[in-house]
């Protein structure tokens, strides 16, 4: 791949933004709110928050000691184990296989949510009339238009990606830069029409499906899956090491990515709560664009919905491109299916795309069936716990190079302080996991759909065998 076609520092930076911003900054007011009070929100916020900036420093770290294994977080479980045995093949396939499943459905998260903005300037996506019935279902008019949307966009991104990583990148930085710029001003004017009021009660109870009463620590629990999501695609700019101009750039934008995110994410998140009753945001299908309403009225919402849609614009080129990149880089590590490998003249993984697209193209059905905020809160628990796994992995082999000593001979460093690194963000990842399987109905549907992996493992299984 040519230099040309490489990723410099801030456009690695905005993959790493761009991706954190990108649905759950417009959703996430809404479903948090419904799992916390406000003190419950933001303990969570402040949690996941040093959790994943340990998380953020064990990628970093890796990249710079392992500089053979890129492609993501998941590619470190089959270095756990024996190398080139079964178990860290079967290890690497199903974890990379989760991983990947992860990001096809959180794509649709962001597509759907790009719907939900879009019916802020074409009121009839959410249009409740029925264009016909067949037996209990009946189609919405709204439904099947955001559906035909959702397959417009993800098929438009797909032919974008197809002509480059860095074309697609600068498209991605544009976003990202707009979308920064947009939420700058949105706390600006959140700042002014802020109410105190619509926070109190700080401290209430929440009720779960059964209507017993969920104490503080119990919706902090419910609340960080949540919080998580909004940082999932802090590994970004990790997957795109290998397409990187400089190793030692990843590190950097990776932190540097965090730390912007992290401050756009507590700032507009405490200053819709205030903005917004608490009623009012747990019914809200975009929050913010309601919030934004009470200062300014429906100009104010429509400028802010106009940024929100060249923002997950942004967000849904970054997704895709990564989503097609992980199986891709796996392929590369002998850790996934060799078909994955094809490419175009331009280095882009076109049978990964195009099978990461079609598989999202299945997910977009749910919007024909439910409402854009459940398929939103449908998605985003199944896509976040289908990340923890990769995550906690991370953890543990960085926790396994500060024991063993590897790469510290050549590549000196404080060991100590890596071990504590990655001490807390294993027992971040694993506080999470315990929080976001809690629901056995979730546990059970995430369990079926990481280990659904294992009838396609078999075809790598003979492809290794036929090579020996």
């Amino acid at each position: 791949m040519s230099s040309s076609n490489k990723l410099g520092f801030w456009t690695l930076t905005a993959l790493v933004v761009g991706n954190m911003i990108g649905s759950g900054i417009f959703m996430l007011p809404r479903t948090l709110s419904e799992a916390a009070s406000p003190a419950g929100v933001m303990l969570a916020w402040g949690l996941t928050g040093l959790g994943v900036l340990a998380t953020a420093l064990v990628f970093g770290n890796l990249v710079i000691r392992k500089p053979s294994l890129s492609g993501g977080p998941q590619i470190y479980a089959k270095e756990l184990f024996k190398p080139e045995s079964h178990v860290s093949t079967i290890s690497g396939f199903i974890t990379t296989w989760g991983y990947w499943i992860g990001n096809v459905a959180g794509n649709i998260a962001i597509i759907t949510t790009f719907a939900g903005y879009l019916s802020t300037f074409f009121p009839i996506l959410t249009n409740q009339g029925v264009l016909f019935t067949i037996g209990s279902f009946s189609l919405k008019m709204g439904n099947a238009l955001t559906f035909l949307i959702c397959t417009f966009l993800l098929w438009g991104t797909h032919f974008i990606i197809l002509n480059g990583v860095n074309g697609a990148g600068k498209i991605n930085f544009i976003a990202t830069a707009t979308k920064v710029i947009g939420f700058i001003l949105f706390i600006i004017i959140g700042l002014f029409a802020f109410q105190v009021s619509n926070l109190l009660p700080f401290v209430a109870p929440r009720f779960d499906e059964t209507g017993e009463t969920i104490g503080l620590l119990g919706q902090v629990n419910r609340a960080a899956v949540g919080t998580l999501w909004a940082f999932l695609g802090i590994e970004s700019a990790m997957i795109f090491a290998s397409r990187a101009k400089k190793q030692a750039d990843v590190k950097r934008a990776t932190v540097l990515g965090l730390l912007i995110a992290l401050a756009i994410y507590l700032g507009i998140s405490l200053l819709v709560m205030g903005m917004l009753s608490q009623e009012a945001l747990i019914h809200s299908d975009k929050p913010l664009i309601d919030a934004i309403e009470t200062a300014l009225g429906p100009i104010g919402a429509k400028f802010l919905a106009g940024i929100g849609l060249i923002s997950l614009l942004g967000s849904t080129i970054g997704w895709i491109m990564l989503s097609a990149e992980v199986p891709y880089q796996a392929a590369k590590q002998g850790v996934f299916l060799p078909s994955f490998l094809k490419v175009n003249k331009l280095g882009m993984p076109t049978f990964s795309l195009l099978l990461t697209n079609s598989l999202g193209q299945i997910f977009i059905f749910s919007t024909v069936f439910n409402s854009i905020s459940a398929a939103f809160d449908f998605v985003i628990y199944i896509a976040t716990l289908s990340y923890l796994l990769p995550y906690f992995i991370s953890s543990v082999y960085q926790m396994k190079l500060v024991l063993t000593g590897e790469t510290y001979n050549l590549k000196p460093g404080s060991r100590f302080s890596d071990g504590i690194i990655a001490l807390f963000s294993t027992i971040y990842s694993t506080w999470v996991i315990v929080a976001g399987t809690a629901d056995m109905k979730t546990f059970g549907f995430g369990m079926v759909l990481l280990f659904s992996g294992v009838f396609f493992y078999k075809n790598l299984s003979k492809l290794q065998k036929q090579n020996l």
